[in-house]
């Protein structure tokens, strides 16, 4: 699915970053992997695509047209890169796809300032969708509520991630009602506005919407994992990073919860600390070794991908659909990077 999509996503939000008169689109397309910090083009990785082509995905899925959903699909990649460059600056990461980030090349303001921007262009992407009389209209109207709603919540997401850092007292519920956010709300918005470009039946977009929340768990679950146990050959990411950052993802939510008392001790003292080290991340790892917390995650997130597959299927819909989406949801609880 993945590949199928992606020369038609390039080309679309290449027209929509193909202004040169500003030098904060040369930034965008460097953001973008299409360009080297001095603006030369290169053959750079863009990143999964996986929002778009979930959008475009569900709109052909239920008899739609790609054409009527690329706007939307555009829109979709272009908030998620603006969330990336908001959210580089606040967890101050260094590189991203094995390359520096855009506040350690531009600056902090400038990074925020094209973040901006690129928020701005999804809305006129999707301002680009074509607009007949009458009902398609109104689900013209209707994405954009989608698309507006679920960029809210996953930033009231970040908000709540932000504030979780370097607390001892996270429970998994407020773990996963913060991911639902951050990361779910625009993976789940993906199925859902794409179906919705292509159908009006209510039942139906609700099981997208459904799919697309098991969905997010599903990727947020193994993000987590990732920046834990992610080979940073893979990932672009130190190994343990999550660690340094002293972020709750749901590895540390666990190990918090099952550690034994003297494990608990150790994670608290490492979490007053201001910057843990090489030391603190093995020691965490240890904890989190003798808790099982690796296996824990990973079971959590084939639970959702099972739930995710059920939801699907009820869709009804030609079973080479339900291939397809069986082969993503899979890579999505076991990839690498």
């Amino acid at each position: 699915m993945l590949v199928r999509y992606r020369d038609i996503i390039v080309t679309t939000l290449k027209k929509r970053l193909s202004q040169d008169f500003l030098p904060v689109y040369d930034m965008l397309r460097y953001c973008m992997g299409w360009s080297d910090k001095d603006g030369n083009p290169v053959d750079g990785a863009m990143g999964k695509s996986l929002r778009p082509s979930l959008c475009l995905f569900a709109c052909e899925a239920v008899g739609g047209q790609i054409r009527h959903a690329l706007p939307a699909a555009a829109s979709l990649e272009l908030i998620h890169n603006f969330s990336l460059i908001h959210d580089e600056i606040e967890d101050f990461d260094e590189t991203r796809h094995h390359r520096p980030t855009l506040w350690t090349l531009w600056g902090i303001n400038k990074a925020l300032v094209a973040g901006n921007v690129l928020r701005i262009v999804a809305d006129r992407s999707m301002e680009m969708m074509k607009i007949d009389e009458g009902k398609d209209a109104e689900r013209v109207v209707k994405g954009v509520e989608l698309l507006t709603e679920a960029c809210l919540e996953m930033i009231e997401g970040q908000y709540m991630d932000i504030s979780f850092e370097g607390r001892i007292d996270i429970t998994l519920d407020q773990y996963m009602a913060m991911i639902s956010r951050k990361t779910g709300a625009l993976i789940r918005c993906s199925l859902q506005l794409g179906a919705a470009m292509g159908t009006e039946n209510l039942a139906t977009l609700e099981t997208f919407r459904k799919t697309g929340t098991s969905l997010g768990f599903v990727f947020q679950i193994r993000d987590d994992i990732l920046g834990i146990w992610g080979e940073e050959k893979s990932t672009g990411k130190p190994v343990g990073i999550d660690i340094l950052r002293k972020k709750n993802s749901l590895p540390i939510v666990h190990a918090m919860d099952k550690a034994d008392k003297k494990g608990k001790e150790l994670l608290r003292e490492i979490y007053s600390l201001e910057h843990p080290g090489e030391q603190e991340v093995a020691a965490v790892l240890e904890i989190m070794e003798q808790a099982g917390t690796r296996d824990y995650a990973q079971k959590l997130a084939y639970e959702y991908e099972g739930k995710a597959l059920k939801l699907f299927s009820q869709t009804r819909l030609s079973d080479s659909h339900q291939l397809d989406f069986g082969v993503l949801a899979r890579f999505l609880a076991v990839r690498q990077y």
